[in-house]
C-alpha cells in the first residue's frame, strides 16, 4: 500500500513537471519555431503558449532585434593593383524566422562570405583615391547587395559600413609625403599672400598719406589766398577810409569857408596856398593857371589884408 501511494505521488510530480514544461513564455522581440514530429509547425510571437509534450518542440529561439557583426580585415585590391585590408560592420536584423531557421545553415558565416565578396567586386572596380574618398558610395552599394542576397534568408540588412581601410606601408608613405608637400603648397601660398596684402595695405597707406598731404597743402593754400585776400581787402578799405577821411576833411574845410563867406581875397590866397603845395612836390610836370596874372592883384590884396589887422595881433 505504501509503495503504491509511492508509485502514485511520483507520477503526479512528473506529470506536473511534463505540463510545466509545456508551458512556454515568448519574449519581447523574440519569436520560436516550433516543429512537431520534425516537421514545421509554426511561428510562436510574444506572449504564452502551450505545447504539446512529446511531439511539438522548440527547433530554434529567434532574436528580432537588430544585430551588429564587426567582421576581420579582408584583403582586396583595387583597379590600379593595390592591396589593401578593409573591415567592415553590417547592421542587420531577422524578419522572418522561419526562413532565417531554415533558410541557411549558418546565417552569420554566409553574411560574413557574402560581405567580403561584394566588397572585392566593388573595389575591384575602382581606383585607391576613388576608394579612400567613396566610402558612402562604397556603402550603399554593399547594403544593396547584401540587402537582396539575404533576403530569403529572412534576414533584413540595414546598414554597412567600412571600418577600416588599411593601404600598404609603401602607399601609406607616400600618401604623408603627397600630404606634407599639399600642406608646405598651402604654407607658401598663405605666406606670398600675407606679402602681397601687406604690399598693398603699405600702398595704400601711402596712397592715402599721400592723399592726405595734398589735401592739407590744398586747404593751407586756401586759407594763405583767403588771409591774403582779406588783408588786401583790409588794406583796401583802409586806404578808402583814408581817401574819404580826407574828402570829408577838404569838403568840410570848403563848407566852413563857405559859411563863413570869405572874400575873394581869401579864396585867392588859398589857391595860390596851393599852388605852392603843387609847386614843392616831386611832381615833373606843373600845370600854370591861366589867370596867373591875377597874382600880382592877389599879392597886392594879401598886402592890404596884412595892412589892416592891427599891430597888437601879428
Amino acid at each position: 500500500m505504501e509503495v503504491s501511494v509511492i508509485i502514485l505521488i511520483c507520477l503526479l510530480v512528473l506529470l506536473l513537471i511534463i505540463l510545466a514544461s509545456c508551458i512556454v513564455i515568448v519574449p519581447q522581440a523574440h519569436a520560436y519555431v516550433l516543429e512537431r514530429l520534425g516537421a514545421y509547425q509554426g511561428t510562436w510571437n510574444v506572449g504564452l503558449h502551450i505545447k504539446v509534450p512529446f511531439i511539438d518542440r522548440i527547433s530554434r529561439r529567434v532574436n528580432l532585434k537588430e544585430q551588429v557583426c564587426d567582421f576581420p580585415p579582408q584583403p582586396v585590391i583595387t583597379k590600379d593593383n593595390v592591396t589593401m585590408q578593409i573591415d567592415s560592420i553590417v547592421f542587420f536584423m531577422i524578419t522572418d524566422p522561419r526562413l532565417f531557421a531554415y533558410g541557411v545553415e549558418n546565417p552569420i558565416l554566409a553574411i560574413e562570405n557574402l560581405t567580403a565578396t561584394t566588397l572585392r567586386n566593388i573595389i575591384g572596380d575602382m581606383e585607391l583615391d576613388q576608394t579612400l574618398t567613396s566610402r558612402e558610395i562604397i556603402n550603399t552599394r554593399m547594403r544593396s547587395t547584401l540587402d537582396e542576397a539575404t533576403d530569403p534568408w529572412g534576414i533584413k540588412v540595414t546598414r554597412v559600413e567600412l571600418k577600416n581601410i588599411t593601404p600598404p606601408a609603401a602607399i601609406r608613405d607616400a600618401m604623408e609625403k603627397q600630404m606634407k608637400a599639399e600642406r608646405e603648397k598651402r604654407e607658401a601660398i598663405l605666406k606670398a599672400e600675407g606679402v602681397k596684402q601687406a604690399t598693398i595695405l603699405e600702398s595704400e597707406g601711402r596712397k592715402a598719406s599721400q592723399i592726405l598731404n595734398a589735401e592739407a597743402e590744398k586747404q593751407a593754400t586756401i586759407l594763405a589766398a583767403e588771409a591774403q585776400k582779406e588783408k588786401q581787402i583790409r588794406e583796401s578799405e583802409g586806404r578808402a577810409e583814408a581817401i574819404r577821411q580826407v574828402q570829408q576833411a577838404t569838403a568840410d574845410g570848403i563848407r566852413m569857408i563857405k559859411e563863413a563867406s570869405a572874400d575873394e581875397a581869401v579864396l585867392r590866397i588859398k589857391s595860390l596856398e596851393a599852388f605852392e603845395k603843387a609847386a614843392n612836390g616831386k611832381a615833373t610836370k606843373l600845370i600854370i593857371p591861366s589867370n596867373i596874372q591875377g597874382i600880382a592883384g592877389l599879392a597886392a590884396s594879401v598886402k592890404d589884408i596884412i595892412s589892416e589887422v592891427p599891430e597888437g595881433k601879428e
